[in-house]
């Protein structure tokens, strides 16, 4: 029987795609390796394998292979050390090489007097006539420059796949062969730096990701359940179910109902919410939001490996690997760019020598630059830095995204489907009007409504007495109360017979006038239920309950228009009425009522049909069908919901509506940035490659501008860290 495991290792110094492509190269081939996963963001290789075919040793062997070094992840701080130690030893080494180059020059100038000399090396100076103090201090610098690259490169001729090591070490034994010392230690030094500049960028990146779960305190105090006594461990060891404390200023550190206590919670490191959210017994609470006023206590719903915040922190590092159509397409290019480019570097070194009576030794000179030049560093670190740090913004905001792919679909959006309940309307019905008639008053008719409303548990019920506790009124008792089925109740309150209904029930009881039948039609065709209180002489006036629209949701559509979208819909499954009042409240471009599941597939079905790249947004659980077969799916107010973030491409952890356009905005932006960074990247590279076939171009130049442009495209991608709805809808 097939013996399966499913290890995950931390690989130091994984932090670009050359690293995995060489990974992919070595243990990927191995016998029994069924697959491989990798995680940019953590460092991190997961290998599914058959253990009867393959051993951890040869794993560990083939990650050696690559030129790159192996652990198990355990979970403590060693791996975090070793990768600290790495980094410093990178720094370090780097910084080296950099002063020993400086050294070299210096000394090769003074001793020879000439700064054009220590220029020029083999041109300007007597070929043989560099100070040996001078070379040794060269060489020295390109052995600290390529310490951690030169493993690499041999590598890669081993597996006979051309990447940028080998372009950089070929680059560096070329201009040894040739006498140019300096150039060569300034290649060392400066491709050293690029890559410390990469793997700090992707750390950054990372760390942006880490502050979220360091959100989360280290220890909670709880109530032990067997003696009462207040106990204070690791969030990982309080069990589930028992009675946590927060005081005020701290942060939770577990997802859990409250039970004792009031108080607000600023919700923002989940939710992304602005302001503070006020909090009562009953109320839910996440993981590392803060206690703003009230002690309370809160029983714990889950574990801290199960925390919503613990979701988030999971989602967002598998999102890293669901690359964007854009990131594979520049490893693909990659791929055959490098071969492509060394082949025109023996070609420039053969032809122009042998068939136009060129310098040998000039020409190979420039065929060094063309390898330097063409090094992919820039092209290849320009996506997934900007992917990364796109992803790591949108989860500061609220907004978790599942990965590159889904970031470039929302760019790419013609047309969005929203379901009502829950997404263009808060979901909870509320009192909208209360209209006394014939001398009653407001109150008068309020109390009325709730004494006999207090018996019933239907959602219109509900609506009139949370007005009525919110307005501090007092409800009489309602006695002799009896509910007539499909039509209304009926109650004794204060000696006198009332009675309750809908439009049909007064009716019934033949006291409608022709103006009121009108006045409720009205409000009936503006899509609100009517609860009608009268007795037997006379009404005493009309209640109208609706799910009330959110607050920005005109703006949002609008905002999703000017940004592209050619059409947003309401797909509902309410009634035609309440769904075209909604409809031209908002200024929806179309409405589809009365759906079924089914018919919410089809709709969205029919969209991707007409415009390609349509998103659906509903709660992702009863429109869990038209969410998975749109585009891009959207779960709105995902924060108390676990099917939400499971079943969703994108979830938005509050109910805010208005970070869909600007998701739709942010990932516009990320596209951009991308672009941005491959064409600069590749533009440089042809200048450059022009420079060389005109005999122009020099080797510290050409790594001077490939250094240059990696540092570019890092400092324009990490804008994305800065990105938030405030400052993009500003």
């Amino acid at each position: 029987m097939k013996n399966d495991s499913n290890e995950t290792y931390r690989i130091l110094g994984l932090d670009c795609a050359e690293e995995v492509a060489a990974l992919k190269a070595t243990v990927g081939k191995l016998d029994g390796v069924d697959q491989l996963d990798f995680n940019l963001l953590n460092g991190t290789m997961t290998v599914s394998f058959s253990k009867e075919t393959v051993g951890e040793a040869q794993i560990h062997a083939a990650v050696a292979q690559a030129g790159l070094k192996v652990q198990p992840v355990n979970g403590g701080g060693v791996e975090e050390e070793q990768g600290f130690r790495q980094w410093q030893g990178r720094k370090i080494l780097c910084i080296l090489s950099g002063v020993l180059a400086a050294a070299g020059f210096a000394s090769h100038a003074t001793l020879h007097g000439s700064l054009y000399d220590a220029l020029a090396g083999g041109e300007g100076a007597n070929y043989h006539g560099v100070p040996v103090f001078s070379i040794a201090l060269y060489l020295g610098a390109i052995i600290s420059g390529g310490w951690y690259v030169f493993p690499k490169a041999v590598s890669a001729l081993r597996r006979f796949r051309a990447d940028m090591n080998l372009l950089m070490s070929i680059a560096v034994v070329g201009g040894l062969a040739i006498g140019e010392y300096f150039e060569a230690a300034a290649v060392a030094f400066l491709f050293s730096f690029s890559l410390l500049l990469e793997s700090w960028s992707v750390g950054r990146a990372r760390r942006a990701i880490q502050s979220l779960m360091d959100l989360t305190p280290a220890k909670a105090r709880y109530i032990c359940p067997s003696d009462g006594d207040i106990m204070e461990k690791p969030v990982a060891d309080v069990p589930v179910g028992v009675t946590v404390l927060v005081r005020p200023g701290e942060k939770f550190p577990l997802d859990g109902i409250i039970s004792k206590g009031n108080t607000s919670v600023n919700q923002a490191p989940i939710t992304g919410e602005s302001m503070p959210v006020e909090k009562q017994p009953g109320d839910e609470v996440f993981a590392g939001t803060i206690n703003e006023d009230g002690a309370i206590e809160f029983r714990s719903s889950k574990p801290a490996a199960d925390t919503t915040l613990s979701r988030i922190n999971h989602m967002v590092e598998e999102a890293q690997s669901r690359r964007a159509p854009s990131e594979q397409w520049v490893e693909r290019f990659a791929r055959y760019y490098t071969p492509a480019m060394i082949l025109l570097a023996v070609l420039i070194t053969i032809i122009p020598p042998a068939f136009f009576g060129g310098s040998w030794g000039a020409w190979f000179y420039q065929a060094l630059v063309i390898l330097v030049i063409a090094c992919p560093c820039a092209l290849v670190i320009s996506t997934p830095v900007s992917i990364v740090a796109a992803l790591a913004s949108a989860a500061r905001a609220g907004v978790l995204i599942k990965g590159g792919a889904y970031l470039e679909a929302a760019a790419r959006l013609k047309a969005i489907a929203m379901d009502k309940t829950g997404t263009i309307t808060h979901g909870k019905p509320e009192v909208q009007e209360i209209i006394p008639l014939n001398n009653h008053t407001r109150n008068e008719l309020l109390e009325h409504a709730a004494a006999m409303e207090f018996h019933s548990d239907h959602p219109l019920a509900r609506a009139i007495l949370r007005l009525a506790e919110k307005e501090g009124i007092v409800v009489p008792q309602a006695e002799e109360f009896q509910a007539i089925k499909g039509k209304g109740a009926s109650a004794t309150i204060n000696g006198r017979a009332f009675w309750l209904g809908s439009h049909r029930f007064l009716h019934e009881k033949k006291l409608e006038t022709p103006e009121l039948h009108q006045q409720i039609e009205a409000m009936e065709d503006a899509g609100h239920s009517i609860v009608i209180i009268g007795n037997e002489e006379h009404v005493y006036g009309l209640i109208s309950v609706a799910d009330s629209i959110r607050e920005h949701a005109a703006q949002v559509v609008a905002d999703l228009k000017t940004i592209g979208l050619q059409q947003v819909v309401m797909l509902t499954g309410d009634n035609l009425g309440t769904a075209n009042a909604i409809a031209k409240t908002v200024s929806l471009d179309k409405v589809q009522a009365e759906l079924l599941p089914e018919e919410k597939l089809k709709a969205v079905e029919e969209l991707i049909r007409r415009y390609k790249e349509v998103a659906m947004v509903g709660d992702g659980i009863n429109d869990a069908p038209a969410l998975a077969a749109a585009s891009l799916g959207i779960a709105m107010g995902a924060a108390g919901t676990d099917a939400a973030i499971e079943t969703a491409d994108i979830a938005l952890m509050s109910d805010d509506l208005t970070r869909i356009p600007w998701l739709v905005r942010h990932a516009q932006r990320t596209l951009r940035i991308i672009r941005q960074n491959i064409v600069f990247a590749l533009g440089l590279k042809l200048v450059f490659m022009g420079l060389a076939l005109a005999n122009l171009a020099t080797l510290w130049m050409a790594i001077s501008a490939d250094m240059g442009a990696s540092l570019i495209v890092i400092a324009n991608a990490l804008r994305l860290l800065r990105s938030t709805p405030e400052k993009l809808s500003a």
